[in-house]
């Protein structure tokens, strides 16, 4: 199956198997930042060929084509692949083939089983994790950037969550409660559902105990993407 142009499900005349070649994986979940550093890469002159994005690839290895946009329905059925398929979305990339030119990158990997996969099925990858604090990452996908509000929102029906206090701390809680927005409830229970199905602690902190050439991790609340580019940018000199 022709996912896109240079892209194949399956081998291909002339198509080389990711699993030979040195390519960039970035790694992280909704709400770290990756749109904002891949914009800031291309502000500097780094150019990827990107491969088809995490979802591109979901329809057509998990899903037979289906296009499933109910972001709980998709966990649930990417939950079943995983348990099926140890390596998730990483084990799904062992039948991608490629004629693209160098670099290349996919969007993106999530949880510690997919990055354990990719670590051993593919020997050349090299990985850029990019993580940011779960509060930081509600507030990104409100499409906010500036300070929370201060205003009493007329519900916090997002306490009733399960599992909510698992990922918020109780302070952090009480300044979610704070933000007057009609998609809070929403974007929280996205950031509670990704935690629940994957682990960002536990994939970073196996990929950081790669040697450097192999990973690059940065927290993307510390310094503005085009700072975060940078290091990316020199980091991947040879």
């Amino acid at each position: 199956m022709l996912l896109a142009g240079g892209v194949s499900l399956g081998t291909r005349a002339g198509f080389s198997s990711l699993t030979q070649l040195e390519f960039y994986i970035l790694v992280g979940v909704t709400g770290v930042g990756k749109t904002a550093t891949l914009e800031a890469l291309e502000a500097l002159g780094v150019h990827f060929s990107s491969l088809p994005n995490r979802r591109e690839v979901t329809d057509a290895a998990m899903f037979g084509g289906e296009i499933i946009k109910d972001r709980e329905a998709r966990f649930a059925r990417t939950a079943a692949y995983r348990a099926a398929n140890p390596g998730g979305m990483a084990q799904a990339l062992e039948n991608v083939y490629v004629s693209l030119e160098s670099p290349i990158l996919f969007d993106g990997l999530r949880g510690l089983n997919e990055v354990q996969h990719a670590a051993t099925a593919f020997p050349k990858a090299r990985f850029i994790a990019l993580d940011a604090p779960d509060l930081i990452r509600v507030q990104r996908l409100l499409g906010r950037n500036d300070a929370f509000d201060t205003i009493q929102t007329q519900s916090i029906s997002f306490r009733a969550i399960e599992g909510i206090e698992t990922v918020f701390s109780s302070q952090e809680l009480t300044q979610l409660e704070q933000i007057n927005h009609p998609e809070l409830e929403a974007k929280v229970r996205i950031v509670v559902t990704e935690r629940q199905n994957y682990d960002p602690k536990a994939a970073n902190a196996f990929l950081t105990s790669l040697e450097p050439m192999r990973v690059l991790y940065l927290d993307t609340s510390l310094e503005p993407a085009p700072s975060i580019a940078q290091k990316i940018r020199d980091w991947m000199q040879p």
